[in-house]
């Protein structure tokens, strides 16, 4: 059911962190009536610790990775006296503010989660929440975050002492005192590389070992006196020769990870998503963190490695990420089979025009204000300012974009929704700008 624009449909938003609340905002720019849903009491989602929904994964001592040029909103500046690199407490203030800001907290309806979206005739939606209740709607705005569902591994055996997923785990002390433990970080991305550098510190762990299956290039988050995510290469240059100019940079900064000690990446850099850590590997030269390979099984108090070693072991922090999952679907055409959930430009399922998936992307550098930009094409086809292609279309565009944006990865659950944020933008830009030709057309 196209959007013509003669009336503003009503919209259902599932979510309020900053994927919701910039949806939100740009459907209010627009006059189109909405419904924001937040199961939380609060807005911030994975950004506000010790979230009472669960959901969160933020830990007390986290600090974003992408820098404070990169993340900001377009029409909200961050603030002048931030670091390079903010704190989650300061993120937090920052999305507290630009929805006090916009007058977007009163639109927000909280400690109500939607429980089922359903299937009404003519592409329209019916919400059932928490509460009981039951609302109709023209459009469903997802934006529930794909980083609030632990994905656990299976390995033979059985392990007698403390266990957790990152997404679970705080500080060094509380629920588990890790402080004179023989502890190890399962897993090679950002999680695993903060709390394992954290962890080692001498005051805590008595040893600190990671377990990497495979291995991993660890940036900087500096490169020449400034922050790494700052470097932008020009919009001219094709973007096989700028990675190939990005690797040889990324080598002569930071060597080889195997001179680290660390097990020798089976890629180029920038060929699968970058762990970034300023800490990380200073610890592993100190000695501080002894990398292993991957698990062989658990083995009571301890584990087993796949070179056959095995290691004595109290504690383990399974930083091994998510899986994504939309409880409230129940539509097997809108389940993501082991991550895959290809989408039009990353949003819109063909055939599905009514629903939109935002921040339902692994962008580099930032999720943060991906879902800003994603927002234009939504409010402009809700508007009816924008017209879908074909599905047939939607379909050849989406198998391209894949193949742009994920051809050069290695096959992983974090890399089956990867993108390049610069290139996404101006595609979508672009896809904007062919739309509103396409709904003059219709016109």
């Amino acid at each position: 059911m196209p959007f013509d624009g003669a009336t503003k449909p009503k919209t259902c938003i599932i979510g309020a962190g900053c994927s919701g609340f910039t949806m939100a905002k740009r459907l209010k720019d627009y006059g189109i009536p909405y419904d924001c849903f937040e199961m939380s009491d609060d807005i911030g989602g994975n950004w506000y610790y010790k979230n009472p929904n669960g959901a969160s994964s933020c830990y007390q001592s986290l600090h974003i990775d992408t820098s404070k040029w990169r993340l900001a909103f377009e029409d909200y500046p961050v603030p002048e006296d931030w670091p390079d690199f903010p704190h989650h407490a300061q993120l937090l203030q920052y999305f507290h503010d630009y929805v006090d800001h916009f007058g977007l907290r009163e639109t927000i309806t909280f400690n109500t989660a939607v429980t089922d979206v359903e299937d009404l005739p003519g592409g329209r939606w019916k919400v059932t929440l928490s509460t009981g209740e039951s609302r109709e709607y023209d459009a469903v705005i997802v934006a529930n975050g794909h980083h609030w569902d632990p994905r656990m591994p299976e390995y033979p055996g059985s392990f007698d002492g403390y266990q957790v997923h990152s997404h679970n785990y705080t500080d060094p002390f509380e629920p588990f005192d890790f402080r004179g433990k023989r502890a190890m970080v399962v897993g090679g991305g950002n999680s695993a590389m903060d709390i394992s550098s954290e962890l080692s510190q001498k005051p805590l762990a008595d040893r600190l070992f990671i377990s990497m299956r495979r291995g991993v290039w660890v940036m900087p988050k500096y490169m020449d006196g400034q922050p790494a995510d700052k470097a932008v290469l020009p919009a001219w240059l094709p973007s096989k020769i700028g990675r190939a100019l990005a690797r040889k940079k990324i080598k002569k900064t930071i060597g080889m990870m195997e001179d680290y000690g660390l097990p020798k990446p089976d890629h180029e850099p920038l060929d699968g998503h970058p762990s970034v850590s300023g800490e990380f590997l200073t610890r592993v030269g100190c000695g501080d963190i002894s990398p292993k390979p991957g698990i062989e099984r658990l083995d009571g108090d301890g584990v087993v490695f796949t070179d056959g070693t095995r290691e004595k072991i109290d504690a383990i922090v399974w930083a091994t990420g998510y899986n994504v999952t939309f409880p409230f679907l129940k539509q097997d055409d809108l389940t993501p089979k082991e991550n895959v959930f290809p989408l039009f430009k990353r949003m819109v399922k063909p055939g599905r025009e009514t629903i939109f998936f935002l921040g339902l992307a692994q962008p580099l550098p930032t999720l943060v204000n991906f879902a800003e930009q994603q927002s234009k094409l939504v409010a402009a086809a809700l508007n009816g300012d924008y017209a879908f292609p074909s599905e047939s279309e939607m379909d050849r565009i989406t198998e391209e974009d894949e193949k742009q944006h994920l051809g050069h990865f290695y096959d992983s659950p974090r890399h089956r929704m990867q993108v390049d944020f610069n290139l996404y933008c101006r595609d979508l830009m672009k896809e904007i700008e062919r739309g509103a030709k396409r709904a003059r057309v219709v016109a």
